[in-house]
C-alpha cells in the first residue's frame, strides 16, 4: 500500500466522528443531486412525450392569405368583408413533390399527407363540433403514434370507418361499431362506423378528434384529391425548429414545429432546468465548505503528527497528497452510498405515488450516465475541499509544531 493512501487511512479511522459526518454529508449531497436530476429529467421526458403523442414534430401548410382593404379615393368610409377561405384553397398544390422532398430533407425520419377541415359529428339529437383529420394509415402511425394509445377497438380508418377519443365517444354515447354521421360546412356527409376510442392524455384532442381515411376526408372537405397539412418527424426533437426553418424555406411553405406552437411548456421545461441546476450548485457548494471545514480542524488537530513526519524527511508534496487523497476517499464513498440512496429514493416516489390510472405521478430517469456524472461531482468536489488543507498541512513548519505542538 502507498505511503500516502496508508496514512490518509489511519488519519480518517482516527477521527471516526468528524470521517463520519463529511462522508454523511457527501452521501446526502450526492442522493439529492441523482434524486433532483432523475425526477425533473423524468417530469420533462413524460411532458414531451405527452405533447407528441398527437402532434407531429413539424407541420407544413400553405402560408394564410392576408386580405389587404385598399383605402377608396377621398377619405370614404369603407365596411370591409372578409371571408374565411374555403377548405380547397388551403390544398398544397402538387403535394405527393413536396411529400417526396420533404422525406428526403435531412433530419426528417418520415412524413405523411393529412387532410383536415371543421365538421359537426352527429348521433340522434346529439351533436357536436369537431376536428375532422383524414390520414394514411401506412404512414400516419410512423409520424404519430396512436396504436398504443387505443382503448377500445382498433386504429383501423379504411372506408368509412372512423376512430375517435374518450372524450367525444362519452358525450355521443358511442363504443365501438356505432354509427355517427359527419356532416362538413360545405354541407357533404356521410355515416361512419366507429372502428377504435384512443386516449392521448389531452382532453382537447381527445373531444374534438375523428380520424378518417385521406380519401374520405379529401371528399367531404371538397379537396378534389388534395391534402391540407404534411406532417413530419425529426430525429432530433429538440431541433424541430432548425428542421422547420429548413423545410419551410425548401418548399414555400409554413412550417411550425412543436416547440413554437409550445411556447409555455418549453419556458416552463427551461424553468425547471434553472431551478434543478441552482439547487444543485447550492448543494455541491455545501458539501465542499462541509469537507474543507473538517478537514481543517483535522490538519490542526493533527499539527504534531503532521510535524514529525516533515521532520524525519517526508517532502512537502507527500503531504499535500495525503489530505488530496482523503478529499478523494470521501467523494468516492460518499458518491457510491448517495448513489444507491437517491436510486432507491427515486424508486420509491416513482412506484409509491401514483394517480388513479395507476400512472406514476413521479416518473424518474436514471441512467449509467447519471451516476457517472454525480461520481465525477462528489470527486472533483472532495479534492477540491481538501485542496486548501493540504496546502496548510504542507506549509507547516516542523521545528515550530514539534516545539509549540
Amino acid at each position: 500500500m502507498p505511503f500516502e493512501l496508508f496514512v490518509a487511512l489511519r488519519f480518517l479511522r482516527e477521527g471516526r466522528a468528524q470521517t463520519a459526518l463529511i462522508l454523511a454529508g457527501t452521501t446526502v449531497g450526492v442522493a439529492v443531486i441523482i434524486f433532483l436530476s432523475a425526477l425533473i429529467t423524468g417530469l420533462q421526458t413524460t411532458l414531451v412525450d405527452l405533447t407528441l403523442s398527437s402532434q407531429a414534430h413539424v407541420v407544413l401548410k400553405r402560408p394564410d392569405r392576408v386580405t389587404r382593404v385598399e383605402p377608396p379615393p377621398g377619405g370614404e368610409a369603407v365596411v370591409a368583408r372578409v371571408e374565411k377561405v374555403p377548405e380547397r384553397e388551403k390544398s398544397i398544390e402538387q403535394w405527393p413533390a413536396v411529400l417526396a422532398q420533404v422525406r428526403a430533407t435531412a433530419g426528417v425520419v418520415a412524413a405523411t399527407p393529412t387532410a383536415a377541415g371543421s365538421a359537426f359529428a352527429t348521433r340522434g339529437e346529439l351533436s357536436r363540433s369537431v376536428a375532422l383529420r383524414g390520414l394514411d394509415p401506412l404512414t400516419f402511425d410512423s409520424v404519430v403514434r396512436l396504436d398504443d394509445k387505443m382503448v377500445a377497438g382498433r386504429f383501423h380508418v379504411e372506408g368509412t370507418e372512423a376512430v375517435i377519443g374518450t372524450v367525444l365517444a362519452r358525450d355521443l354515447g358511442l363504443e365501438v361499431g356505432d354509427k355517427l354521421r359527419l356532416t362538413t360546412a360545405q354541407d357533404r356527409g356521410d355515416v361512419f362506423t366507429v372502428s377504435g376510442i384512443f386516449d392521448v392524455g389531452n382532453r382537447d384532442v381527445n373531444q374534438r378528434w375523428v380520424l378518417v381515411s385521406l380519401r374520405q376526408a379529401q371528399t367531404l372537405l371538397d379537396l378534389s384529391g388534395g391534402i391540407t397539412t404534411i406532417e413530419a418527424k425529426v430525429a432530433d426533437v429538440f431541433g424541430a425548429e432548425a428542421t422547420a426553418r429548413v423545410l419551410g424555406a425548401a418548399t414555400g411553405l409554413s412550417a411550425d414545429s412543436w416547440m413554437r406552437l409550445n411556447q409555455q411548456l418549453l419556458s416552463g421545461l427551461q424553468a425547471q432546468s434553472s431551478s434543478s441546476a441552482m439547487i444543485q450548485t447550492f448543494v455541491v457548494i455545501a458539501v465542499a465548505l462541509g469537507i474543507a471545514s473538517v478537514l481543517g480542524v483535522s490538519v490542526i488537530q493533527k499539527r504534531g503528527e503532521i510535524g514529525i513526519l516533515k521532520a524525519t524527511g517526508t517532502s512537502t508534496g507527500t503531504i499535500k497528497r495525503i489530505f488530496l487523497i482523503q478529499g478523494a476517499i470521501v467523494g468516492l464513498v460518499g458518491s457510491s452510498a448517495g448513489g444507491l440512496i437517491g436510486a432507491g429514493l427515486s424508486a420509491f416516489f416513482a412506484h409509491a405515488v401514483k394517480n388513479p390510472y395507476g400512472d406514476s405521478l413521479f416518473p424518474v430517469a436514471l441512467s449509467p450516465g447519471l451516476f457517472l456524472g454525480a461520481s465525477a461531482v462528489a470527486l472533483a468536489t472532495g479534492l477540491a475541499s481538501a485542496w486548501w488543507p493540504a496546502r496548510h498541512a504542507a506549509r507547516l513548519d516542523p521545528a515550530t509544531v514539534i516545539r509549540h505542538g
